[in-house]
């Protein structure tokens, strides 16, 4: 008897990442306490001689696409701070069915302080990508948060038109909501973001949020940084406070220019993630 050929379509291979990082303060200064790393998911660490610990987040998939599954969680100690960055832009590709996932959670300790500082997400034509963050701070946590998104690279003769986009965050301090967006965009995301509402034609875009109760002392020195490519405000949150920017720019060499020393005057002495380079 003759075996029956299947002519049903080959099962595509996803991905499916997730790598934790634990980290708190002993002998003065933040060091590494657990670490685990399943899939395509990959932290790696610099050596540094002093706070805050450095992390890299490396995709060893080299993108996402539909289907795909990729997860990071960062808890910092009490006392303890770490910057976090990744190797490289993280990339999603179009999608032929479902959509690619990322989801990411932080926890900081009392007194602690994390800076979250991925290099750009480029989305491309016809992409369907959805994002979460959710970040619990306890009594005097501070961080620093960004997400910065490039629809279509302009260099490359690369344009975003179709797809569709999530990014949802969500902040806590002491358990209280303190930070709250969904932005959504697409199916036609070419003519969304060509209103002037949205980004007025712009194709990169990047949000990012300070919560510590030094922000409102860098709200003139931020403005002057992002001018007319975007704003920034700044509010009193129970006992902390809370600075909020909103940048645009024609591609993602425009966005990183305006982000960079941003990134720099808010970061402190930490300054600039390595890795970042223009």
């Amino acid at each position: 008897m003759m075996a029956t050929l299947s002519t049903s379509a080959p099962t595509a291979q996803r991905v499916a990442g997730r790598a934790r990082l634990f980290c708190g303060r002993k002998d003065g200064r933040t060091r590494l306490e657990r670490l685990y790393q399943d899939g395509s998911a990959k932290i790696r660490m610099p050596a540094v001689s002093v706070d805050p610990l450095e992390a890299v987040l490396i995709n060893t998939a080299g993108g996402l696409t539909g289907g795909d599954r990729l997860a990071w969680q960062v808890d910092v100690g009490a006392g303890a701070s770490a910057s976090i960055t990744t190797q490289a832009c993280e990339k999603v590709y179009r999608a032929a069915s479902d959509r690619a996932e990322m989801r990411v959670e932080l926890n900081v300790g009392a007194g602690g302080s994390l800076a979250w500082l991925p290099q750009e997400t480029i989305v491309f034509d016809r992409a369907a990508f959805a994002r979460s963050l959710d970040v619990e701070l306890a009594a005097g946590a501070e961080a620093l948060l960004l997400e910065a998104t490039v629809f279509g690279r302009l260099a490359m003769g690369e344009r975003t038109t179709e797809g569709s986009f999530h990014d949802r965050w969500r902040v806590r301090q002491e358990g209280a909501l303190v930070h709250a967006e969904d932005f959504r965009i697409g199916p036609d995301i070419a003519a969304a973001l060509g209103r002037p509402a949205v980004a007025g034609g712009a194709a990169a875009v990047a949000t990012l949020l300070m919560v510590s109760p030094r922000a409102e002392a860098f709200l003139d020195p931020a403005r002057a940084i992002i001018g007319d490519a975007g704003g920034a405000s700044v509010w009193t949150v129970n006992q902390s406070g809370k600075l909020l920017a909103r940048l645009f720019a024609e591609d993602g060499y425009r966005l990183r220019k305006r982000l960079v020393p941003l990134v720099e005057l808010l970061n402190g002495r930490a300054g600039l993630p390595k890795l970042w380079s223009l």
